[in-house]
Parts: structure tokens; sequence; C-alpha cells
């Protein structure tokens, strides 16, 4: 089987449910962003350093999310009640559960934060810095879609909470290699 098909030379695609729309439909514009968002996760996984613990959990818990992501490209990809929508896996209320346990267990070990904080560090902070704000980005095209379309509540509230892991990785991150967090100052009047 070769790897191109042709069928999107006219610029559309097609849906699981075996609908085509054209490439710049907002359920395309979202799940594209979730798979560029998912290439973003990689990036950053590509600097963390095995044999230390920080790191090596980070990379457990992003090897869930990736797979987790895909799951919303699908879910993104077969609007619910379409065709093949019973073959799609739903991000539910578990798996945002699983998502605070995180947040829970990577931010306990931060200091307690006292500013916004600029999105900078060490190189894995600042991957996750960029990571984060991929996830915000595929985060309001969701938005924007539900506005036209119908999105899941899971995979919505799925996406707001990894912006929050990946925040309070980054600062974990930082204070792990022994960087403290950047304060912004604010411009003088």
């Amino acid at each position: 089987m070769k790897l191109y098909t042709r069928t999107g030379d006219d610029g559309t695609t097609g849906l699981f449910s075996g609908t085509r729309v054209s490439k710049d439909h907002p359920r395309i514009e979202a799940y594209g962003t979730v798979d560029e968002f998912n290439a973003v996760i990689g990036l950053a996984m590509a600097a963390c350093d095995r044999a230390k613990a920080l790191d090596a959990r980070l990379l457990e818990i992003f090897t869930e999310v990736q797979s987790r992501l895909f799951d919303i490209g699908a879910d993104l990809a077969t609007p619910e009640g379409a065709n093949n929508s019973s073959k799609i896996v739903r991000i539910e209320e578990h798996h945002v559960d699983e998502v605070e346990r995180w947040i829970d267990e990577i931010d306990g070990k931060n200091p307690p934060l006292r500013a916004f904080v600029m999105p900078s560090g060490c190189e894995l902070a600042a991957r996750l810095h960029l990571a984060r704000t991929v996830c915000r980005r595929a985060e309001r095209l969701m938005v924007s879609l539900g506005q036209l379309e119908p999105v899941g509540h899971g995979p919505l509230r799925y996406m707001n909470r990894l912006s929050d892991l990946l925040f309070a990785m980054a600062r974990r991150a930082n204070h792990d290699a022994g960087v403290g967090d950047v304060p912004w100052v604010p411009a003088k009047r």
C-alpha cells in the first residue's frame, strides 16, 4: 500500500465517518492542532533524561497522554452519531481525573507560586512551555468548533487540564535543574 492516496489533491480530506470536508474546515483545524500538540510533546520528551527520576516520570505520563491525544483526534474526526462513531473511544471523566492526579503529583514538589512566570528556563522547561501554548491553541480551536458543531465536554476538559499539567511540569523541570521561576515584571508607568 502506498503512503499517498491523491484523494486530498482537491483540498479536501476525509473524516472517519466517510464525509469529505475542506482541509481548512474548523474540525480539521482542531484535530490538526491536537496532532501538532502531540508532536511538540514528542519534542519535550526528546529533552528528557531517563536517568533522572523526574524525567523518567514525565516520559511515563507523556506516553499515556500521547495515546489520549490520538483518541481526541479520532473523536474530533468522528462526531457522535456519525458513521463509525461507535468505534471511537471518547475521553471521559476518569481520564480528566487522571490528569488532575498527575498535576497534584508534579506540582506538589514545586515551590509556592508567587507571581506570573515567564515561559523560560532550562531546555526541558522551555519545550514544556511551548507544548502548553500549543495545547491552549488546540483547546481554543475546539471551543470555536463547538460553536458550529457538537464537541464533547471530555476532550475540552482534558485539554484544559493538560495545559495546567504542562505548566506544573515546566516549573518542576526548572526547579529540579536549579533554575528559579523568572517572574513577570510589568512595565513601569
